[in-house]
């Protein structure tokens, strides 16, 4: 995978772009990979969603879901479909709004110093096989350019919201993912 370093877009993504970023505080290095799973509606894969959603574009008609989170304003750098597609929504040098209310290593706002990346599923689904390749290369990239990420540098969101998050899930297999990324780092 190529990164664009000059504008923060990776080539080999889908590119939609979210209103929902702002710049990254000044002189913050990038040092953390957050993990996330989403679907919407619940546990419904596959359809235009999740893009949406993260444009501030959901149609709350659509789903009874849909309702409970129209106003909510977030979004990831990157989406990983089931099919392993990859979309990118903000550019790496601007900070997304997917960690909300979390800490990581004592230090308070992982959005300052976090990259986001949604894997289209849910808690207890399994993911594809592609989706964990995708995510090993997309990984391998990112600790190319930033390196202060490290293996041990990239978490679930459920490790810096405890008690308030429960993604990537259960059903991520953090074993067969680091055992791939591993092999990648050879």
């Amino acid at each position: 995978m190529t990164l664009l370093v000059d504008s923060g877009w990776l080539s080999a993504a889908r590119q939609v772009e979210s209103p929902n970023h702002d710049e990254r505080p000044y002189g913050i290095e990038i040092d953390l990979l957050v993990l996330h799973g989403i679907s919407l509606p619940p546990r419904q894969y596959g359809g235009p969603e999740i893009e949406a959603f993260f444009c501030n574009c959901l149609v709350i008609d659509e789903h009874p879901y849909f309702a409970r989170i129209a106003t909510v304003r977030v979004s990831a750098h990157f989406l990983i479909r089931r099919d392993g597609e990859l979309v990118q929504f903000v550019s790496l040098d601007d900070r997304a709004w997917h960690a909300g209310k979390s800490c990581f290593d004592g230090r308070e706002c992982c959005n300052d110093f976090s990259i986001g990346i949604e894997l289209e599923g849910c808690d207890n689904e399994v993911y594809e096989t592609v989706q964990y390749e995708r995510l090993v290369e997309l990984s391998g990239t990112l600790m190319g350019r930033y390196p202060g990420i490290s293996p041990a540098r990239i978490v679930g969101h459920c490790d810096i919201a405890p008690g308030r998050k429960t993604d990537p899930g259960q059903a991520f297999d953090w074993n067969y993912f680091r055992r791939l990324l591993a092999g990648k780092e050879r």
